[in-house]
């Protein structure tokens, strides 16, 4: 069984880290059918994934919070991009929220218009359905 023996720093730790939700959305998002295109580099227009059902594009921002509860205040930081929702994955519970993109500097999570889901196929599915 190989075993990894390099050292991985808490800086490149995190980034996996943030990076593992980005492909789990892509995950379930394949599996519901949807065509996803992954950037090479996102920075400029701030886009972690671009989702398809064929003639429709909508740009998602994946985002990881510390949060104990969905009255989080969140920050903007996909300000001047064309990013049209938000999924935000808290990092030390078993919730996310799924928002569209807001043009206000903060918000919170369970504001009008987000939905709440489970981190699971399912129910993270149904939320993005809702949108």
């Amino acid at each position: 069984m190989p075993t990894r023996k390099t050292i991985t720093t808490d800086g490149v730790a995190k980034a996996m880290r943030n990076c593992s939700y980005e492909s789990l959305c892509a995950t379930w998002l394949l599996q519901d059918g949807w065509q996803v295109f992954l950037p090479l580099l996102d920075h400029g227009h701030k886009t972690d994934l671009l989702v398809s059902d064929g003639p429709n594009y909508y740009r998602v921002q994946i985002k990881t919070i510390e949060a104990q509860d969905e009255h989080t205040e969140v920050e903007n930081r996909w300000k001047g991009s064309d990013a049209q929702f938000v999924v935000y994955f808290a990092k030390n519970t078993n919730w996310g929220y799924i928002i569209p993109a807001f043009k206000t500097n903060r918000k919170k999570l369970d504001a009008a218009g987000g939905h709440k889901f489970e981190q699971k196929k399912d129910s993270f599915l149904k939320a993005f359905h809702a949108l």
